[in-house]
């Protein structure tokens, strides 16, 4: 059933008297209650609305329905909001508007569940299921609550020290200051009838309620449990911000997060953790700590803390005595309007390697990879893809697997990812002048018969891996690119000539990572309308197919994924598609060339058969995999993959 058309006129639909019984409202109804009363939708604009959720696959709010049907505008929405005082929680409004789904918010409240003094705001930000930044726009713009960021020296200390230390950690609020006769409140959930009535308690009646951002208040709360004098902030002195640093990287570490971005923004310092390929938000930070903590990761880095004007690079070797775990990580440094934002890559020098029956590739396409590329003995195999693709991973398995005492395997890399025994792994060191260039030049003379490089970035580097795979070397590398054809194109553009392209290139293998779905939480899914259109497939094209998608538990953190799952693209070329890259062909023939002589599975074809096996979701593969031809159907996709 296809959703309806957002542009259907209101006049279309009939009119009836105010005074017409109400329609079976929810519980989760109470705005559209609201709407009612105050005649901004009449009641059976409502009972349209509910008819046309009713028949929506897709869960979405009476709220957002009505908007699409251009029934209600934002700002009558705002207007009605602001007026009425709502006897809500803050959970069930982020629903009702449309902000959060029903199943994040069940999410939530398990959490709860299990820490019952963990407020269900806190847990929706900690979480990711909203940012808190957000959380506030929405309590401020649509209920009309104040914005107030309290500082510790700035609040009247009279004040704060009415409320017993006791109260301040059962409650998430302070009182900041007041106004006339009345005292203005800075609330994390102005919406909490708990922390209301224990403000009510202490000051009466007479208070003005605020929103604030919950790591703002926790903060002042802290330094008044300290005894702090008033008048004084407490500074961070270095072994804090050590403790703060070395706390970011033992938690990126224990939550196996692949990347930290610390993020100076106009008023905080954001840091974000990178799982399973997306990122979200690990903490805020009182924007006062930016400058203390970039010295500190500079130093770290051993890179130039006096330098705030210019991009940095740097690398850190950390040993962590909580885990008992050492990180080689790589950082830069990255100059923005609000100052210097930092990215850090984390490597685990201890990271195992994969078989290569264990990448998850299908047996058909790993079956290729051995016999027509792997056991060649010279030409180069491309494994492409975007950062965080886990091209060095596969790059590895392929490595391990030549790895013989009869070969000899020699790298270069920036910088060496993985340890691997028995082979020559040189890792790129430019401020000692040991460059990638400069390593090129010298590698062929160390007698290898298999050459690694970390990264074809630049037409020398490319030439390099073609020549030597001309005198009878075989070389593996990586590439940056969106697919197998798509590599062919780059390597021409940056002046390859195409008869040498065809003469040593093995296979491009195309690759991406897409989170698997929590065995834990799994259910049965059904694809909607949309996704059979964007896939162009009809409902018989996924015949035997089991999909499933997670619900989210405390097992995957609420996020309904746990670990990753490969996906995979393997173009070998045959004398067919060499002739249509000697003939430069366009990318849409070298491609359907290439699926129809090599038997070649898109990326998004790999994609909808890891789907229809559930390990991945299908609108993951939907959203995150580049669609570059009209996938076939599944049948025809396992007979092909050797399912």
């Amino acid at each position: 059933m296809s959703e309806p058309n957002s542009s259907v006129p209101q006049e279309t639909i009939p009119k009836l008297p105010v005074a017409q019984p109400r329609p079976d409202l929810e519980n989760g109804d109470n705005i559209a209650r609201l709407l009612v009363e105050q005649s901004l939708i009449t009641t059976e604009q409502l009972i349209y609305a509910k008819r046309v959720k009713g028949k929506l696959i897709s869960d979405r709010s009476l709220i957002e329905i009505l908007k699409e049907l251009r029934l209600l505008t934002n700002q009558q929405l705002n207007q009605v909001l602001k007026q009425q005082q709502l006897n809500i929680r803050i959970g069930a409004l982020l629903v009702e508007l449309g902000h959060i789904r029903q199943s994040e918010l069940d999410a939530a409240l398990a959490i709860q569940a299990e820490n019952r003094q963990q407020k269900i705001g806190d847990i929706l930000v900690e979480y990711g299921f909203i940012d808190e930044h957000r959380l506030m726009e929405i309590l401020a713009s649509k209920l009309g609550y104040p914005f107030v960021e309290p500082v510790f020296a700035d609040i009247d200390y009279d004040l704060l020290s009415q409320v017993p230390v006791k109260m301040f950690t059962q409650h998430s609020f302070v009182p900041v200051k007041k106004d006339n006769d009345q005292v203005i409140i800075a609330f994390a959930d102005p919406l909490d009838l708990e922390d209301h009535e224990a403000a009510d308690r202490i000051f009466g009646r007479k208070i003005i309620a605020a929103i604030g951002p919950r790591q703002a208040i926790r903060e002042v709360i802290e330094l008044y449990r300290r005894g702090a004098q008033r008048g004084t902030v407490e500074e961070a002195d270095d072994s804090t911000i050590i403790g703060i640093v070395n706390s970011l990287l033992d938690d990126a570490m224990q939550q196996g997060a692949s990347d930290i971005h610390v993020e100076p923004m106009r008023d905080r310092l954001r840091i974000r953790f990178r799982r399973d390929g997306v990122l979200g938000v690990h903490k805020e930070m009182n924007l006062d700590l930016a400058a203390a903590v970039t010295t500190r990761l500079k130093v770290m880095a051993e890179a130039d803390i006096a330098e705030r004007r210019r991009h940095q690079d740097g690398r850190i070797l950390y040993e962590s005595t909580a885990t008992g775990m050492t990180l080689d990580l790589r950082v830069s440094f990255y100059i923005t309007v609000h100052g210097e934002k930092i990215v850090l890559r984390l490597m685990n020098t201890k990271a195992e390697l994969l078989a290569l029956d264990d990448i998850g590739m299908a047996p058909r396409m790993l079956q290729k990879l051995r016999d027509e590329a792997l056991t060649a003995s010279s030409g180069i195999i491309f494994v492409t893809g975007p950062t965080g693709a886990g091209k060095t991973t596969t790059l590895y398995s392929c490595v391990n697997h030549l790895n013989d005492l009869e070969s000899s395997i020699i790298t270069a890399e920036e910088p060496v990812e993985y340890v691997v025994d028995g082979i020559s792994q040189c890792s790129i060191n430019p401020k000692i002048g040991l460059t990638f260039t400069e390593t090129l030049r010298h590698i062929v003379r160390q007698d290898p018969d298999i050459i690694v490089l970390g990264e074809v970035r630049d037409t020398f580097s490319a030439e390099t891996a073609i020549q030597a795979a001309l005198t009878g070397h075989q070389v593996l590398t990586t590439f940056h690119t969106e697919d197998t054809v798509g590599g062919l194109l780059r390597l021409l553009n940056m002046g390859v000539e195409a008869f040498l392209i065809a003469s040593t290139i093995t296979c491009m293998l195309a690759q991406r990572l897409l989170r698997r779905i929590c065995p834990n939480c799994a259910t049965a899914y059904i694809p909607t309308p949309e996704e059979y259109r964007r896939l162009g497939y009809t409902h018989g094209d996924l015949a035997g197919a089991d999909l499933q998608i997670g619900r989210g538990c405390a097992a995957c953190r609420f996020t309904g994924y746990k670990g990753r799952v490969g996906i995979f693209e393997l173009l070998t070329l045959n004398d067919n598609v060499k002739e249509a890259v000697l003939t430069r062909q366009t990318v849409q023939e070298i491609r359907r060339i290439s699926i129809e002589s090599s038997g070649m599975v898109a990326l998004v074809e790999d994609g909808i058969a890891k789907a229809a096996r559930g390990h991945v979701s299908l609108p993951e593969v939907i959203r995150r995999l580049p669609r570059t031809v009209k996938p076939r159907p599944l049948h025809e996709l396992r007979r092909l993959l050797g399912e």
